[in-house]
């Protein structure tokens, strides 16, 4: 999002990856397409209800991430939209029966209402995730609510928490707040609603909503659209894209071609990095849009142009732990070591990254894709939640010192914590893959796959990454030969394989798949186990600024909590963007120098004994843990190298 709170007509907001939205990828929701995809993608997505997370980290992570949706007030929720339609919510305008929510869903906030939007995905997603009818049931009581409002505003089928004035200011290239990317989450909530959950009414609204946004801009001149789109508008245009696959209805198509912006996709055509000074959020989710057309019209493109700006993120806009940004904007490729401050890695260009990643990934199948998800999601969704209470954080900083800023359960509600409502729902959506005759098995995650279609079904056991081992156990298998398919990452240095004890005699390579194809019986097992090793991860332009490495997990030193007051870590909500201007006071005598030999990092770091990935510097002493694991204390992720 773009903080300031206001549209600045001189600044070019580049592309557009669908921020928070709902989930549609090639092998999925078969049966609720008018249009199905006419691109013949070479690896399918599995529907997220045939995964199911087993104890681990990651269901950890999912549990606390219920309890913080249980405790959501519906009726809360609701408020703004039911205060924007005049609906009676409580007596006295709400003053002493309704306690408002604060930051970003106070009723004098231009974005209010996009939580509401979020939360439907995220209860979509946990609700597919574990089958507990609860999610849905909550759900449903939000959609109805949702549909009083549409039908009491009268207004051609326009739903939001604030008036239209809003969108008129914007066509009018006046000061306001992204209205039309606070619209996308709701679009994205009710299609995921009906995508996940099979709720038609919830569809109703999103059609009368896109039938309204027809309506509304027809009429805009070419130069009106020009001015218009240079606000951010989220990945709206993935939202109309795939309720013209849903419904078949021309006006969706037209709706998301209109999002089509020029400015920010023309020059990636060329080839060329325009990146800086984009602000991050903003450019993403356009590319979504770009990649769901190239799925449903197997044609132009698109693709290419997706592909080239991933590559260009990945490989010259993004830090050791998957993620980019500075201050949320792109900064000149390659001078990483330029920006380590603390207001890298927002976690919502994270999420929007690893959604385009899932595209990608379907149309090549390119294990670098995988390896890209494996890094992002470890090192940064996984740690972005804050285990104590299940509130979650704006930024993931580089800065030395700094440490996690938490939102408040009452008065944040950032982009950040939307986006948070899904990331900690779908973990089970990036571990599995397949083609006609095999499954992928992409990430190392303790988990269980149901295909019903092949008859087959895998449990996966593993405490990854405390340890590269995986233990895979055939649980049904079908009649025919079918093949298992496991991604080779590419920091491994070796492997080994045994197929029900027996060593297996592998010519594979890093960045490969191994691929084993049999008749399979129930209670086939399969181990793997990828040696792990330490590494140096140095910033592009500064080879001796270095992140340390083991396996695909980033290590950072453990600082401590020296002059961390409260509020620390948590946000202050008394403080106007408290987030985007925090102040760190990282001590003055701050550790960020390491003696550490390149060629042989275990002369100069240790294991430290009895403990699961935890390290030590001999000459610093300096602990050394995952990121991920790193809360409510400062760190150092890059060290400056004195070599020894």
């Amino acid at each position: 999002m773009f903080r300031k709170g206001f549209f600045i007509l001189g600044i070019v907001l580049l592309f557009s990856y669908s921020i928070e939205a709902q989930s549609h990828y090639p092998g999925q929701h078969q049966d609720k397409f008018v249009l199905h995809d006419q691109l013949f993608s070479p690896i399918q997505a599995f529907d997220l209800h045939q995964i199911r997370l087993l104890d681990g980290r990651f269901k950890e992570n999912m549990l606390r991430e219920q309890a913080w949706i249980k405790q959501l007030d519906t009726k809360r929720l609701l408020h703004s939209f039911r205060n924007n339609a005049g609906i009676y919510s409580a007596n006295e305008g709400g003053y002493f029966a309704m306690k408002k929510y604060g930051g970003w869903e106070s009723l004098d906030c231009d974005l209010r209402g996009h939580t509401t939007g979020h939360l439907l995905s995220g209860l979509a997603l946990m609700y597919a995730q574990t089958g507990d009818d609860y999610y849905k049931i909550k759900a449903d009581s939000l959609i109805k609510g949702l549909a009083e409002v549409q039908t009491a505003l009268n207004q051609n089928g326009y739903l939001s928490a604030f008036p239209q004035e809003l969108i008129n200011r914007n066509l009018a290239g006046k000061s306001v707040w992204a209205p039309w990317y606070t619209l996308h989450k709701i679009y994205a909530g009710l299609i995921d609603q009906y995508l996940y959950c099979d709720n038609k009414q919830a569809l109703a609204i999103a059609e009368k909503m896109g039938l309204w946004a027809y309506k509304k801009l027809q009429p805009v001149s070419p130069e009106q659209r020009r001015i218009m789109l240079r606000n951010e508008f989220g990945g709206i245009n993935e939202s109309f894209y795939n309720l013209y696959a849903i419904t078949g209805k021309k006006e969706f198509q037209w709706l998301a071609e209109f999002f089509y912006h020029n400015e920010t996709i023309d020059p990636l055509k060329e080839g060329k990095d325009v990146l800086d000074p984009k602000h991050a959020n903003t450019f993403i989710p356009k590319l979504l849009g770009l990649a769901r057309n190239y799925e449903i019209e197997g044609k132009g493109d698109a693709d290419t142009i997706a592909a080239f700006f991933w590559n260009t993120v990945i490989n010259h806009h993004s830090f050791a732990t998957g993620s980019n940004s500075d201050k949320e904007h792109f900064f000149k490729p390659d001078e990483l070591s330029k920006h380590l401050s603390g207001y890298t890695g927002e976690t919502c260009n994270v999420y929007n990254m690893l959604k385009l990643t899932r595209h990608l990934y379907t149309h090549s199948g390119d294990v670098k894709y995988a390896d890209y998800y494996e890094k992002a999601l470890f090192n940064h969704i996984l740690g972005q939640q804050d285990p104590a209470t299940g509130m979650v954080a704006y930024f993931l900083p580089m800065l030395a010192g700094a440490h996690k800023v938490y939102s408040t359960p009452e008065n944040s509600f950032w982009c950040c914590v939307g986006s948070g409502f899904e990331n900690h729902a779908k973990y089970g959506e990036g571990i599995y893959y397949h083609d006609a005759n095999s499954v992928f098995i992409n990430l190392f995650i303790a988990s269980e796959l149901n295909w019903k279609e092949q008859n087959f079904s895998l449990k996966q056991e593993t405490i990854f990454p405390q340890y590269g081992q995986m233990k895979l156990t055939v649980t049904a298998a079908p009649s025919q030969p079918l093949g298992i398919k496991i991604r080779y990452p590419s920091w491994a240095k070796s492997v080994s394989v045994k197929l029900n004890g027996k060593v297996q005699k592998l010519n594979n390579l890093a960045g490969e798949y191994i691929s084993l194809s049999q008749k399979w019986r129930t209670n086939d097992i399969i181990e793997v186990e990828f040696p792990m090793e330490l590494s140096l991860k140095p910033t592009n332009d500064n080879p001796d600024k270095v992140a340390i490495m083991y396996g695909p997990i980033v290590l950072a030193g453990k600082m401590g909590t020296a002059q961390m007051s409260s509020p620390a870590p948590y946000s202050d909500a008394t403080v106007y963007n408290d987030y985007y201007k925090y102040l760190y006071h990282v001590p003055s005598d701050m550790i960020t120098s390491l003696h550490l030999n390149p060629q042989n990092l275990t002369s100069t770091i240790e294991k430290v004994p009895n403990e699961t990935l935890t390290f030590k510097t001999k000459t610093e002493g300096i602990i050394l843990q995952p990121l991920y694991d790193i809360h409510r204390e400062r760190y150092v992720v890059y060290w400056d190298m004195i070599h020894d």
